[in-house]
């Protein structure tokens, strides 16, 4: 019987400290989807201003050059551009974005930020559009910094909530 408790508080600690953990790697993988955003946004910026690619081809390069969600996100949008629908471009950034948001990892204020610089590319002359990206990458930078500056301190109390909570439920169970 003694056992039978022992093991299911080592199962509890252990479980709630894998949770802890799990919160703590879902932090470090937002950051790193931050990453890959901006470098994504940099090369659509390239594509855009150097390369003079219209829109849809643009978001195609880019969505081929790179991986993950925010990649099926680009390749969609050119997919539905490229069928010249008669859509806005705002809507489908802001639908496709919508379809994508969860898998992308983004908090309620990047996803906002996110759906404005879509609103705004899509319409402006050049010049109008390089601001636009550069305003957007300044955003992405802020997050990307305050990421990296809380991301030990952010794992670490999650590690220890997840086994302190472990810890405290075997307590409370046993």
């Amino acid at each position: 019987m003694i056992w039978l408790r022992l093991t299911g508080c080592v199962l509890v600690t252990a479980s709630c400290g894998a949770l802890g953990i799990l919160k703590a790697r879902q932090w470090q993988s937002h950051r790193k989807m931050l990453e890959t955003l901006r470098r994504m946004v940099y090369l659509l910026r390239g594509e855009i201003l150097y390369a003079m690619s219209p829109l849809h081809e643009a978001l195609e390069r880019v969505g081929r050059k790179s991986d993950g969600p925010a990649a099926v996100w680009f390749c969609r949008m050119a997919e539905r551009l490229g069928r010249q629908e008669g859509e806005t471009f705002s809507r489908v950034w802001k639908e496709e974005l919508d379809r994508q948001a969860k898998a992308m990892l983004l908090s309620a204020r990047e996803h906002t930020e996110l759906a404005e610089f879509g609103e705004h590319l899509g319409y402006l002359d050049v010049g109008m559009q390089e601001r636009t990206i550069a305003l957007y990458l300044e955003q992405l930078d802020l997050s990307i910094g305050f990421m990296r500056e809380h991301e030990q301190e952010r794992t670490r109390m999650c590690t220890c909530l997840g086994i302190m909570g472990g810890l405290f439920l075997a307590v409370i169970l046993c």
